[in-house]
């Protein structure tokens, strides 16, 4: 195995892993999840719609095929932790609040960089440009 192929299947363990464990959390009503989240001014009913988008991304992210689902997953993953990261910041949390989310990240952008090819959308999938018509003579 190349340094490549272990650095995605790494990264995208710890991904997934983030995702299902809090989703799961989030789902179960933990109450330390849901103080968490209502610590930061969301209402709890945001941990169940969370916890479902977090356990459905993990789905994503290690069911074999659908390149276009998992690009989905992705940007997911960077839409929470990225507002997590925002949040604890805006929140008045203690700053090291958000380091977690952020480095939490950082891993999962580098599981995106390094999938493999056939985890990534394919060039004949994307559509080109309509080429304008040429006026007539």
């Amino acid at each position: 195995m190349d340094a490549r192929t272990l650095t995605y299947r790494t990264t995208t363990a710890v991904t997934v892993f983030v995702l299902l464990s809090g989703g799961l959390a989030y789902l179960l009503g933990a109450e330390w999840a849901v103080a968490g989240v209502t610590a930061l001014g969301y209402p709890a009913y945001v941990v169940t719609l969370l916890g479902m988008w977090k356990v459905l991304g993990a789905v994503a992210l290690t069911v074999p095929g659908y390149p276009r689902l998992k690009e989905w997953a992705y940007a997911g993953v960077v839409f929470d932790l990225s507002g997590a990261t925002v949040s604890h910041l805006a929140s008045g949390s203690a700053a090291f609040h958000a380091v977690v989310p952020t480095a939490l990240l950082l891993v999962a952008g580098v599981s995106w960089a390094t999938r493999p090819a056939t985890r990534r959308l394919a060039a004949a999938e994307r559509r080109e440009p309509i080429a304008e018509p040429v006026p007539a003579a």
